[in-house]
């Protein structure tokens, strides 16, 4: 099994070659869960990669615009470009020369995606901590701070990311669709996985991983327009503080919880796909055995008569 990487591969690409040798682009592409990038720039620049993601009003309102900002500065424009989400624009001549800082440029624009989803889980976590001191000292609550909620994610047409923060832990919730019934199998054997590996010394740190078929779970019930349909399953993530107080480690768990749902199906059409593989190898196996066969020569054949008196014909 792999890990998926976290950036673009396609803008990482076209803009290492645009970098080294300045000229036009018009590209279109779409990268996991329907998000499409649009890249365009004349032969001077500069150069605008726009994105558009169906969740991005939800995103909004956990701060998106202000974690892009962040990270970009004034590469984000104030005004996407029309049909999309975010756009940045970047002219050749603030390019750095080429080696570890034009890479680095890179590698911030192919992570796109990565920030924008982040600003929910970055939200999540500093309630938790505001919610942790509180619990720990209930006079420093301030009376003004909204109990927090369920924040919904829905990243696909019906599918979503849940991301409860609470006093001690963030509970994140996929609910993931599975089309087909076998689809049902294998992500159930996947998940069994999850349990058992954490019960191995070494990585008993890892966040738990909970599985439940239809029935959402208890921190979730009270989100309208959850689905319990057969082909619905509720992946539960508890994350607690070690997991994300340390700013390294919360860049790497968000990166990782992001692409959990294309590394779950990633590996199901994968193992599909190695199965039929070996049967296809199995079939063409016994093909070759049937191909080497010749039937027995059972010598002379004992026949009757209508009178019952025999006689051996050869075959």
């Amino acid at each position: 099994m792999i890990l998926l990487e976290d950036s673009n591969a396609l803008i990482s690409s076209t803009l290492t070659q645009r970098f080294a040798e300045p000229g036009p682009i018009d590209q279109t592409f779409t990268d996991f869960d329907g998000v499409s990038y649009y890249l365009e720039s004349s032969k001077s620049g500069p150069i605008s990669l726009s994105m558009d993601i169906r969740c991005w009003s939800q995103l909004e309102e956990q701060g998106a615009t202000e974690v892009l900002r962040r990270e970009y500065g004034g590469l984000l424009c104030d005004k996407a470009r029309e049909g999309y989400s975010v756009t940045l624009e970047i002219g050749y001549e603030g390019v750095p020369p080429e080696g570890a800082e034009r890479q680095a440029l890179v590698h911030r624009l192919s992570l796109l995606k990565r920030n924008a989803m982040s600003a929910p889980f970055e939200r999540a976590f500093a309630l938790q901590s505001q919610l942790e001191a509180a619990a720990e000292d209930p006079s420093a609550a301030s009376s003004s701070e909204p109990a927090p909620q369920v924040m919904t994610i829905a990243y696909r047409d019906d599918e979503a990311i849940y991301i409860v923060p609470g006093a001690d832990r963030v509970t994140v919730v996929f609910s993931t669709t599975f089309k087909e019934e076998v689809d049902k199998i294998f992500g159930r054997v996947f998940l069994q996985e999850f349990v058992d590996a954490r019960r191995q010394p070494s990585i008993q740190n890892a966040p738990q991983v909970l599985y439940s078929n239809r029935e959402p779970p208890l921190e979730i019930r009270g989100v309208s327009g959850l689905s319990r349909g057969e082909d619905v399953g509720y992946v539960t993530f508890v994350l607690f503080p070690r997991h994300f107080q340390n700013p390294d480690v919360m860049a790497a768990t968000i990166s990782r919880i992001q692409l959990f749902r294309d590394y779950l199906h990633y590996h199901i059409k994968c193992s599909k796909a190695y199965m039929h593989s070996r049967m296809r190898h199995r079939v063409a196996d016994f093909l070759k055995v049937l191909n080497r066969a010749k039937p027995e020569n059972q010598g002379e054949k004992e026949r009757k008569t209508v009178s019952g008196r025999t006689f051996r014909r050869a075959a």
